[in-house]
């Protein structure tokens, strides 16, 4: 048998444990959303050098938009036939104030680029 002053301990520990649950909770789901963000942000500027590379600079900056998160900012940068390509996003649009994510890709534009 439990003595009386034992009554409404499980109740009190549940209470205590409960936030610190919803905060684990909230956080796993955070670093799983924001690494989901930064594979968009690696995805967006992989193919938005691979199609500035194919001579569609404009389509590229299109794309990379699409694929990336919301918010995010790209940037293509053509130096002779040298193409760097970096996006730059805040995860889970803002919701974790503090981190940055960025990706970047670098290809060689094809000779045939300029069109025919």
């Amino acid at each position: 048998m439990t003595s009386r002053s034992d009554h409404g301990a499980v109740t009190v520990e549940t209470a205590l444990v409960m936030p610190v649950l919803v905060l684990v909770l909230t956080f796993s789901l955070g670093v799983i959303a924001g690494a989901a963000d930064y594979i968009r942000c690696v995805d967006a500027a992989r193919e938005a050098a691979r199609l500035t590379a194919r001579g569609e600079p404009e389509r590229a900056r299109a794309i990379a938009r699409e694929l990336a998160p919301r918010g995010a900012d790209v940037r293509i940068d053509l130096d002779g036939d040298a193409i760097s390509v970096e996006v730059h996003a805040d995860p889970v649009a803002g919701l974790v104030p503090g981190i940055h994510l960025s990706a970047a890709a670098f290809a060689v534009a094809e000779p045939d680029a300029g069109g025919p």
